[in-house]
């Protein structure tokens, strides 16, 4: 019943982004391009989430991002995931995220868009003993630059400092290291898009992930939805979203 629960209300609140949209009228003359991480926009994003881990049991559930650009060159990203544990049969708010990103630096050259430093903090709000959180903070802050190689392709490179906090409720130690990614975004059409993120994080372990991202605009400057496979390779954990996007 549960299940059914989380899932009906994951589409009602994706059906309303897209009755909202739909109703509206397009009045906003600027072009959104979402297909760029380094243009900022407000915007509301809600996904069905589902995570497959090997070792551990598996949780779903709905995951709300929401992303106020203060104006083109600022913007503030929170996001809290409320999940579903299969084995410890709870549900509830896991850990947040909060991320602030400044564009410094834009045009810089014909191909180098822009230079973005960013802070990174995850926030531990699920709880560990309900298996719907790490117990840990991960503060993190870093650069990312974007780097048009073709009308359709662009690259978006990132490296960044990471410091994860001593657990409270089991054994461990604090850590600190390096991530980098390079996010590349492909573009099919105006309205569809790919991002390909390859991400290694340098720890006490060395933790390999990824991100998969397709995007299609339904309705220019208003309404997006998307289907993401985000795996990370070295704990075998397999996260699948399917969701949307309405722009404020």
């Amino acid at each position: 019943m549960l299940n059914k629960t989380i899932l009906s209300n994951t589409l009602l609140l994706v059906c309303f982004f897209m009755s909202m949209t739909m109703s509206a009228q397009d009045t906003d003359a600027s072009t959104v391009d979402a297909s760029k991480p380094t243009n900022l926009y407000t915007q509301v994003n809600a996904a069905f989430e589902y995570q497959a881990h090997k070792n551990a049991s598996d949780l779903y559930g709905t995951r709300i991002n929401v992303q106020y650009a203060f104006d083109p060159d600022n913007l503030l990203l929170v996001e809290v995931p409320f999940l579903y544990n299969e084995a410890t049969k709870n549900f509830g708010i896991s850990d947040t995220r909060v991320r602030y990103f400044h564009a410094l630096k834009r045009n810089i050259t014909e191909r180098l868009i822009a230079i973005a430093p960013y802070a990174d903090i995850t926030i531990p709000t699920g709880s560990f003993s309900n298996g719907l959180g790490a117990d840990v903070w991960s503060l993190s802050a870093g650069v990312v630059a974007g780097y048009v190689v073709s009308p359709k392709i662009a690259m978006f490179p990132g490296i960044g400092y990471v410091h994860v906090t001593k657990p409270n409720d089991y054994p461990g130690n604090s850590q600190n290291g390096i991530n980098l990614q390079t996010n590349m975004s492909v573009s099919f059409t105006q309205r569809a898009f790919l991002f390909i993120n390859p991400i290694v994080t340098f720890l006490s372990d060395t933790i390999w992930s990824g991100e998969f991202n397709f995007n299609y605009m339904i309705t220019p400057n208003k309404f997006k939805v998307n289907a993401g496979y985000f795996p990370n390779f070295t704990n075998d954990i397999n996260t699948f979203r399917v969701g949307a996007t309405l722009f404020l």
